[in-house]
């Protein structure tokens, strides 16, 4: 009977939540990201450099880092639902506003504005994640979300290189700048919606039956009493405790590599096949995304199976180092782009094995902190992604990755889901 409940419990959760913000995740890479396909015409038009552009990419990052911690924390204070259409409703706003962008300072005062607009969404939603499901099933399932990254470009690059082609000059305007205005409005839009779609935690959710909710509350708790016992009570302490910053250290090299390609994919790939248009690059660009689905997928499927987090994350970092290597060797466009299929797939599918490990020892006010720091300190590899593959080029990304991997396999025990065996190698 226990199984019974649990199996029919959870299987309405997922349909019930991961659909939903698999779809906010969609809308929310699509409103960071659509910045790397607009510079294909927007760079020339608003007179930048490669490196000037670059930082005004990275810029995003300033307001993200700054405002993360204090986002998160303020999710717990005022509740899910509330918090995350917030942040929804405004970085809709300023990523449609990014259209009036005419120089070098308001693409920039645009870009930290967004960044401050939408700081806390991510780790509100793996914190949100964290809330509904019980430890063995949160790899899966963070996977499932995760697989919005892939979607989010798959569909959203052919249709920006489209909207680019056939919406430059209408009214006046660039297709850069129809590009902001058509893809953030929406997000607003769908943020609105949250407030009426999502309950702050299980307590609420009344399409569960009162043995669904009471089973899944206790259960969660249950874990949750476990986590104090053996990593101590949650304080704000626990935030900075050495795994948190080993944790940082990893996530760097991901947050490096993803938004380095986020920001230079289309332009690797125009460089690679000159004489394409804005549309057929936004279809070759969707490829990459296309393989991480699917491998993000198996190796989340996988992690959770096993309960092994450890080779799970080493292996997928050692992956993307590969799939850039391949991208630099690069003898011809195909082998490029293969190798950014490998790259993408091998740094996306870290990351839902990643986002488990914070849960394993944080819990309450320390998790939505620590997991917040985590995402925040780690994403200043995000301010510096491009520049970096911009000034020291593609086997920079490689090494970057390849460190990660080396790291994730010699840093972190065998980690099995639902127990606390995560510590740092020096510690065995």
């Amino acid at each position: 009977m226990p199984n019974t409940i649990e199996q029919s419990t959870m299987r309405q959760v997922a349909w019930r939540i991961v659909p939903f913000i698999c779809l906010l995740y969609m809308l929310n890479i699509l409103d960071r990201a659509n910045v790397g396909f607009a510079r294909l015409a927007m760079q020339d038009d608003l007179g930048l450099s490669q490196a000037t552009f670059d930082l005004g990419y990275g810029m995003f990052y300033v307001g993200y880092i700054l405002f993360e911690v204090p986002s998160n924390l303020l999710m717990r204070r005022f509740g899910a639902r509330r918090w995350i259409a917030r942040i929804m409703i405004t970085w809709g706003l300023v990523s449609a506003a990014t259209m009036f962008a005419r120089d070098i300072w308001t693409f920039y005062a645009l870009r930290i504005l967004l960044g401050i607009a939408e700081a806390g969404f991510f780790p509100g939603i793996i914190l949100y994640l964290s809330d509904w499901f019980p430890d063995r099933q949160r790899a899966k399932m963070t996977a499932f979300f995760m697989l919005a990254i892939g979607l989010s470009s798959v569909l959203g690059n052919p249709i920006s290189g489209w909207v680019m082609d056939h919406f430059d000059g209408v009214n006046g305007w660039h297709g850069w700048q129809w590009l902001f205005l058509l893809e953030g409005l929406p997000t607003s839009l769908v943020g609105i919606a949250v407030l009426f779609y999502l309950q702050d935690s299980p307590r609420d959710a009344r399409w569960l039956s009162d043995n669904q909710r009471k089973w899944l509350i206790n259960h969660l708790a249950e874990e949750d009493r476990a986590r104090r016992q053996h990593h101590g009570p949650d304080r704000w302490q626990a935030m900075l405790q050495p795994r948190v910053w080993l944790l940082i250290a990893i996530y760097f090299t991901v947050a490096v590599g993803s938004n380095a390609g986020g920001a230079y994919f289309p332009t690797l790939i125009k460089e690679q096949y000159q004489s394409a248009t804005n549309f057929q690059i936004g279809l070759l660009t969707a490829l990459p995304h296309l393989c991480a689905i699917v491998v993000m997928s198996l190796v989340g499927i996988s992690s959770d199976r096993t309960g092994e987090r450890r080779w799970h994350l080493a292996g997928s970092a050692l992956l993307a180092a590969g799939g850039w290597s391949l991208v630099a060797w690069g003898p011809s466009p195909i082998v490029a782009l293969i190798g950014l299929c490998v790259a993408q797939a091998g740094m996306m599918s870290m990351l839902p094995v990643f986002w488990t490990l914070p849960g394993v020892f944080l819990s309450g006010v320390a998790a939505a902190g620590g997991i917040a720091l985590i995402n925040s300190v780690a994403n200043i590899g995000g301010f510096f992604g491009a520049s970096i593959l911009g000034q020291l080029g593609l086997w920079s990304m490689a090494a970057i990755l390849l460190s990660g991997g080396v790291l994730s396999a010699t840093s972190l025990r065998n980690w099995h889901a639902g127990r606390s065996s995560m510590e740092e190698a020096s510690d065995e």
